[in-house]
Order: C-alpha cells, then structure tokens, then sequence
C-alpha cells in the first residue's frame, strides 16, 4: 500500500503538520498505515533506528483513544517501543520528544469538531517540514495478515491496547515554565481558567497558580468542544464577558482543543487577537527576528520593534522554515507566531540567568504567561498592552461546509496570468460590498489591498471544508464590517445565488 493513494482514496488527508479527516473514514487500518509510513520512512533516512522510543499522545476527543491505538501498533510493528505520554498539549509532546531524541505522533483535530481527527508528525527535532511530507506520501507499506477485518478494524481488538500512561512528558512541560519564569512573576494576578474540553487544561492550572497566581476554573467540560481561536465562537464571547463581570479577573486563559494556541481575554472578557498577542509576546521576549504567515496583522510591520519581519503561507512548516530562514542571517532571538495566537521559539530565550530552551512548535502556555506576567511588571491591566500597539484591528470568520472543489474554482477564476485583468474582475465582484482593490497578493489565498488601505483575505482551510475570510483595517467596527459583507456574499457563492 503506497501513502500516496491512501491518501486520495481514504478521504484522509495532509493537512498542517499530519493527516486529518473524518471519524468514520480514520479506521484503525488507515491510521496504523498512516503511522507505519512515518515510521519506515524515519527508518530508512536514518532518523530512526530499530528498538528505538517513539512517544504517544493525545487530546480528549472520543475517537482519540482508539486512533491512539492503531498508532501504538504501528510503532510495535515498526520494531519500535511506544511509549504512551497520556492526554497532554502537543507542545508538551513535541517538547519531550526533542529532549529526548524521539519522534512523537499527536492524535488531534485541533479545534475541528469532535467527528473529524487527525495524526500530527514530529520528528526527534520537532515538527515535519513541507519535504517531509513528500517523503512519508512516497512509502509503500505492506499490511499483516489478518490484522483488520473488512471494514479496516482490527479484527482482535487486543491489537488496539495502549502501554500505561506516562506523566513525564507533562511534568517536564509544567517545570519548563516553572524553571525560566521567576517563581513570583504572577503573584496577585487573579485568573480565569477555561477549561473546557482542552487537553492544556491541567498543564495551565499547574504552570499559573505554581507562579503565584490565584486561579479558579471555570467551563469544564467532560465532550469535546471545538474551540477556535481564530473564529471565537458566539457563547465563548459571552462566557467571557459574563466571567469577567462577576469574577474580578485580572485575565482569562484557555487554548484550543489541543493546546497549541492560546485564548486570552483581558479584564474586560474581550479575548485577544492571537496575531496581536503574538507581536506582544515577541516584543516582551526580546525577538530580534519575527516570522508570521501573511494571514496576521499588519501591526508587526507598523510598530518598528523587531530587526526584521518575514511573512510566510499559512502553517507552521512554514513559519519554521522561516525561522531557519532568518537564524542562518544571524539574526537572534528569532521567534514566529500565527494569526490563530500558536507562538514558536527557534532560539533559546535567556533572561537574568534562566533559559528557556528553543520549541519551534506552536505553543499556547507561553504567550498566556508571558503576556499577564509583562501587564504585572508594568503595573497596567492587559487591556493596556493591546493599546500600546498602532491602531490596526483584524477580524476573522469562516464559512462551515465550504466543499474546498468550489473555493478553488472560485479563486481560481481570479488567477488568469493578466495582473490588470484579474484587478479588473475582483474590483467587478468585491467592489460593490467591500470598495475598489488596489493590490492583490497570493501568497496563501487571495488577500485584497483595497484602495482606502483596508486588507481582505480569503483563504480554504486546510484542514476541513471550510472558506476563511480575513479583514483587516484601522477600526474595529470596519474590519468586522468588512468581514460580514464579505462573508454575505460568499455566503451567495455557495449556495449558488451569485
């Protein structure tokens, strides 16, 4: 069987950093060949050797465990010991697995509802790059004999049973932050912890209130819910303000559904923006480079704090390799972040004699801490930090069930080869909801400069069939604005009104 045409058959595909699909398509065959192609191909480039460790983990959806098995099996029959690290944060796994020289495999959907899930891949050094990906796609694996019935199951399910688990991996994630930060960097800082269904849920609890904090948790939630940090939902604003104005918070914290991207709101309940979270988080760690996707706001670029700024497509491989980009210029620190708030490290941090080590993988803990722990230090509320930055408001939102066939079409029609031409056809479609356009750029998507300076981005989502709009501009009420016309009328396109 070729990884390859797994992946066009099985409905489960490449997305950031893994393969990712639905439930119902993710069978223990298709995850233990998933798993296998990794593996053989660690094994034949030499990253890899036979007998070796290979660390397991996963977030608290209801399919997790399952999944989690079929990749246990894999590493067994790869001539490899799992090793079973529990419902951790991927950062938590990635970390470990560095430490340690392993390569680890994270079972998430992210934020992506509970019927959809996926197999994140790191190698000993952290996350697989865009040219990892082409190699696991081009391993043949050969399928056991009587291992899965007709529907992909394991016939035995005793084939599916996971090692114990291991809390070391989280313990080393909770004292990373413990060791680098000084012990009373939160003191009398109060704050709200929404748990929800996230797997960072007892990582935060543990790191906040070990740092001085007081902390009470809030929204526990025993289902997975999927919380998006980019496209907050409706309820999780309204929790937020309603927390707020009963608690005395000075903050609240929480991540998505596998802990890689932080959710922060100030003492308002008004969560932050994770783009602007992350210039806040660069600038108080001292980052000298900064590596963003062209998603994120504009603000990084206008506030003049970092010695060079790179921008990138969408995904962390590719604000890695940004990273790499910029350390081979010289340039240090360099840190990335992404529009959804993930923050990475691709140098070690020092400060007064404490280093944090580089973790060049979406991160959440990290910008929660950093972030209140900076407010304290200055002696200003959080909302005071976002205010320091230029006026610059991004919204974002998303269209569900967005078949990507149709968003490709319609973007599509807009790449013709004719600059001028193409200029011609958005001005035509956007004009009359959004205003003239001035400048396109395709990095990722289509992102629209509009003549009065305003920014519009579409963009598929690489991980479900969902259309991502974007919309940038000097206020709040215009940037959402803009989003909700823009949203309208694409709203026409899938429904075949326009």
């Amino acid at each position: 069987m070729r990884i390859g045409d797994l992946m066009a058959t099985s409905g489960v595909k490449f997305g950031t950093s893994g393969a990712r699909g639905r439930v119902e398509d993710m069978s223990d065959l298709v995850c233990y060949a998933y798993a296998r192609g990794f593996l053989r191909y660690l094994l034949e480039g030499g990253t890899l050797a036979a007998g070796a460790e290979v660390g397991l983990a996963g977030d608290y959806r209801a399919s997790t465990p399952r999944i989690l098995g079929a990749c246990a099996k894999a590493v067994t029959d790869s001539g490899c010991r799992p090793r079973h690290l529990g419902h951790i944060p991927t950062p938590a796994l990635t970390a470990h697995g560095i430490a340690h020289g392993w390569p680890t495999l994270m079972v998430t959907g992210s934020h992506i509802p509970d019927d959809r899930n996926g197999i994140k891949f790191n190698l000993p050094s952290g996350e697989i790059l865009k040219e990892d990906e082409a190699g696991i796609r081009a391993q043949s694996i050969a399928l056991p004999d009587r291992l899965f019935d007709a529907d992909g199951g394991f016939i035995d399910p005793r084939h599916g049973a996971l090692p114990p688990p291991e809390p070391s991996a989280l313990d080393a994630y909770v004292a990373r932050y413990l060791e680098f930060f000084p012990h009373d960097w939160l003191a009398g800082q109060r704050i709200g912890l929404y748990e929800h269904s996230s797997v960072a849920r007892e990582a935060l609890f543990r790191v906040l209130s070990g740092l001085g904090a007081e902390v009470e948790r809030l929204g526990f939630s025993a289902s997975f819910l999927p919380v998006d940090t980019e496209a907050i939902r409706p309820e999780d604003v309204a929790l937020a303000r309603d927390w707020a104005a009963t608690g005395g918070f000075d903050a609240l914290v929480s991540t998505d559904g596998d802990g890689d991207r932080p959710l922060i709101a100030d003492e308002h309940g008004t969560w932050l923006r994770g783009d602007l979270a992350g210039v806040l988080c660069a600038q108080a760690l001292g980052a000298a480079g900064v590596v963003t996707p062209i998603s994120s706001n504009t603000v990084v670029e206008r506030c003049g704090w970092f010695a060079q700024v790179m921008r990138t497509r969408i995904g962390s491989p590719y604000v890695i390799a940004g990273m790499q980009a910029l350390q081979a210029r010289g340039l240090a620190p360099v840190v990335g972040y992404e529009a959804n708030g993930g923050f990475l490290t691709a140098s070690d941090i020092e400060r007064q004699g404490r280093r944090l080590p580089a973790l060049p993988t979406r991160d959440a803990v990290i910008v929660a801490v950093t972030l209140i722990g900076s407010a304290r230090a200055s002696q200003r509320p959080l909302s005071a930090l976002a205010e320091s930055l230029p006026a610059r408001f991004t919204e974002s939102d998303r269209l569900k069930d967005f078949p990507s066939e149709l968003s490709g079409e319609r973007l599509a029609a807009f790449q013709t080869g004719d600059a001028d031409a193409d200029r011609a056809a958005l001005a035509a479609v956007f004009a009359a909801e959004c205003g003239p356009v001035s400048a396109v750029d395709r990095t990722d998507g289509l992102r629209m400069t509009l003549a009065n300076g305003d920014i519009l981005h579409l963009r598929p989502s690489g991980n479900a069939p969902e259309l991502r709009v974007y919309s940038e501009a000097d206020s709040r009420a215009r940037a959402r604005a803009l989003n909700q016309r823009c949203l309208a009328m694409l709203e026409r396109w899938r429904d075949g009104s326009e």
